[in-house]
């Protein structure tokens, strides 16, 4: 018989985020998560995606042992200012039974009924900058800090629940030495000099951290025309520059400005954590922290996170000045691996910012949806 249990109390919530632990304990592709970080992410308290949404967390049991996980979400800046009639799920794990995946996915119906929405998609979290999708090819590649991995019978499951694939997303991979200089240096030179555009670069965090709140409304402004996109509230702003921004080498973050030093274009790199992240085990002491703290100096491999250009300078090949700042950076640090976050694989624009790096898709994942 299935249980499910609604986990409330920490210690519920402790047991929600370790489920993964065991589920893919001799997996040598998943990368934990850090546990108290995950706590603080579903802390209604700590988190301000809470502001604007509502999160239950939902715990399956078979026999007395704890067989899958799911997360019913509604993003109410989604459902009132878009119109979209959605209820989201997330943090989903489950053994290889349908059955408790059935089960996990009624109390997100439930969520969607009680509240006259129309249909339900997910792998997904509370924001944009959560991570998104079921893993559907790449499994024999290692995750990272800011994706789900899973097993391959996910997808299996809700192809036979009658779900449909909606948004589909690649990753890909390039090593640094695809990367020719010749194929943005004339563009660097020429666009700084057209539109009085200069880069900036950092040394400390302390250096970065003026600058934040200018990046994410760029941010904003850069991807609002995607369909799927939520803007980033002010009091997230802050969550996310305490959260993430101290993870990352400052020397990883390039800004562009103008002559009036606006902020016209920015991109984050983050060094790859996913090795001090198995080593961690989920726990940032007695040496977890250490691991990963050796990662943020020292790792050879690194992950384009975020890039965003402002509306008006999307087709004046800017990123050519970010190009080159990172080129000259990476060579400094001896970086060997490129990897590229989930992008839509429809963004035409995002993938041709890449193409003479030649790019290997070596990942690829999607959300599903279905009616209610």
């Amino acid at each position: 018989m299935i249980t499910i249990k609604e986990a409330k109390t920490k210690s519920e919530l402790t047991d929600y985020i370790k489920f993964p632990f065991s589920l893919y304990k001799n997996n040598k592709n998943w990368v934990p998560p850090i546990i108290a970080d995950e706590l603080e992410s579903f802390d209604k308290t700590k988190n301000p995606s809470f502001e604007n949404a509502e999160a239950y967390f939902y715990i399956a049991y078979k026999n007395n042992e704890i067989v899958g996980r799911i997360a019913a979400i509604i993003n109410w800046s989604e459902v009132n200012n878009q119109q979209k009639k959605k209820v989201r799920f997330g943090w989903f794990d489950v053994i290889d039974d349908i059955e408790v995946t059935k089960a996990l996915l009624e109390k997100v119906y439930e969520l969607g009924r009680k509240n006259n929405l129309e249909h339900v998609e997910g792998p997904m979290g509370f924001s944009n900058l959560d991570k998104v999708g079921i893993l559907t090819e790449g499994f024999d590649e290692m995750g990272t800090m800011i994706t789900w991995y899973n097993h391959p019978y996910y997808a299996t499951h809700f192809e036979q629940l009658d779900y449909a694939k909606e948004k589909e997303y690649i990753e890909s991979k390039f090593p640094f030495a695809n990367v020719k200089p010749e194929f943005f240096e004339k563009a660097n030179d020429l666009v700084k000099r057209r539109y009085q555009l200069s880069p900036l670069n950092f040394k400390t965090t302390k250096e970065v951290m003026p600058h934040v709140d200018k990046m994410f409304d760029l941010f904003n402004k850069s991807y609002a025309s995607l369909s799927s996109f939520v803007a980033i509230s002010d009091t997230q702003k802050e969550y996310f520059k305490k959260k993430y921004i101290s993870f990352i080498n400052p020397e990883f973050i390039k800004f562009v400005e103008d002559k009036d030093h606006n902020i016209v274009a920015f991109s984050i790199v983050m060094p790859s954590f996913s090795e001090a992240l198995q080593k961690s085990k989920g726990k940032l002491f007695p040496f977890g922290f250490l691991h990963l703290l050796k990662a943020r100096k020292q790792s050879k491999d690194v992950l384009f996170y975020l890039i965003g250009v402002l509306p008006e300078y999307q087709n004046k090949a800017v990123t050519a000045i970010i190009f080159k700042e990172y080129y000259e950076t990476f060579k400094e640090k001896g970086i060997i691996n490129c990897f590229r976050t989930p992008e839509l694989a429809n963004n035409i624009a995002i993938h041709n910012l890449w193409k003479h790096f030649d790019p290997i898709v070596h990942k690829r994942r999607c959300t599903f949806l279905k009616n209610l």
